[in-house]
């Protein structure tokens, strides 16, 4: 009769697996912890994998199916630093950028796992969005020195206080934006396999796991680094297009 009943319950996997002292707060060990820790060992092994595999390679003979699939996925990023930061620019931030993607893509489509996606945590995507922020600001005052200043004031004095909530809304838009698409997905999950008979969640949500984890996390992914490549190129300005 389970098979055929919906659950009285409806989790959206928030839970805490101990909890400790510091500084007088006390902090919990949550389900958000347990998923970036299990992303970043699987983001470590590739790379270990990958680095291998790269040193292993022989010039002299066609690669394997792995190493066509990493040098894929580096000229594939390369080009798209390329193509919205400029040549010059590029090398700084590629690194930046392809880690950024790789955490978010790979944090987006944990749910497929059976784990809570991190960027469903807004603890995770506003010190995301804050790490591009400083960049942005740095480079700013870096390339335009005091035209950074003066920029606020454009093209009239009175567009002070607009352009200057404009910048500090950058970092809320963005982590806003990632964090809302991926709890929705998240959500509506957690109401399907919560209120359905469970015997209509054992094929049918694979479509939905299709398009809000791997569609859906996907697009998310590319959105969060090209607003933070378009950003800093922008804060650089003509540097970037040198």
């Amino acid at each position: 009769m389970n098979l055929i009943r919906a659950s009285n319950d409806v989790s959206l996997g928030v839970k805490s697996y101990g909890e400790y002292e510091l500084f007088g707060q006390t902090l919990h060990i949550t389900t958000t912890h347990i998923s970036i820790l299990i992303v970043l060992i699987v983001l470590f092994s590739f790379s270990i994998a990958a680095n291998i595999a790269i040193k292993k390679a022989d010039p002299n003979k066609v690669p394997g199916p792995f190493l066509n699939v990493i040098e894929l996925l580096v000229e594939s990023l390369d080009n798209l630093v390329v193509s919205n930061m400029g040549p010059k620019q590029a090398p700084k931030f590629a690194n930046y950028v392809g880690t950024l993607a790789a955490f978010i893509f790979f944090s987006n489509i944990s749910g497929l796992f059976g784990l809570r996606p991190p960027t469903a945590d807004y603890g995770v995507t506003f010190p995301l969005a804050i790490i591009t922020w400083v960049m942005i600001q740095y480079n700013g005052f870096k390339y335009q020195k005091f035209g950074k200043i003066k920029g606020l004031f454009e093209p009239i004095f009175l567009f002070f206080p607009i352009n200057l909530i404009g910048e500090f809304a950058t970092p809320i838009s963005m982590s806003l934006r990632l964090f809302g698409n991926i709890l929705s997905g998240t959500v509506m999950l957690a109401l399907i396999y919560g209120l359905l008979p469970k015997v209509c969640t054992l094929i049918w949500p694979a479509a939905l796991h299709a398009y809000l984890d791997v569609f859906s996390g996907a697009i998310q992914t590319f959105v969060f680094i090209m607003l933070t490549m378009v950003f800093i190129a922008d804060a650089i300005g003509d540097e970037a297009s040198a």
